[in-house]
């Protein structure tokens, strides 16, 4: 059996355009929010839609490919791992952001 260690796949709408930055030795990177919606029916019979929003970043070739491909509310399928970090703010607080480093994209729509 193939162990599958800090694998994600989604599909979804990239909630945002893509911001793109030029790094040193010619390295890129590129950020976007990704939403996720599932929805169910309360006991009631009513409709209830739930919205996640994950946070995407994508080096190198990738970042080129989200260049291109992802704009604001066009759905895509993206599998990653997940990356946590840690950083002390300017007022001494903790804090915490986890994001999705990008493998691969297939645009849906």
């Amino acid at each position: 059996m193939t162990t599958i260690n800090n694998s994600i796949q989604l599909t979804g709408r990239a909630g945002n355009n893509p911001t793109i930055k030029n790094l040193e030795n010619a390295r890129k990177m590129a950020r976007f929010a990704f939403a996720t919606s599932n929805a169910t029916t309360n006991a009631n019979g009513e409709r209830i839609s739930q919205t996640q929003w994950h946070q995407v970043v994508a080096w190198g070739k990738l970042a080129d490919v989200v260049q291109m491909q992802v704009k604001k509310g066009r759905q895509v399928a993206i599998s990653g791992r997940l990356s946590s970090r840690n950083w002390e703010d300017r007022s001494g607080q903790m804090r915490t952001k986890t994001e999705i480093v990008l493998n691969e994209i297939h645009s849906i729509s």
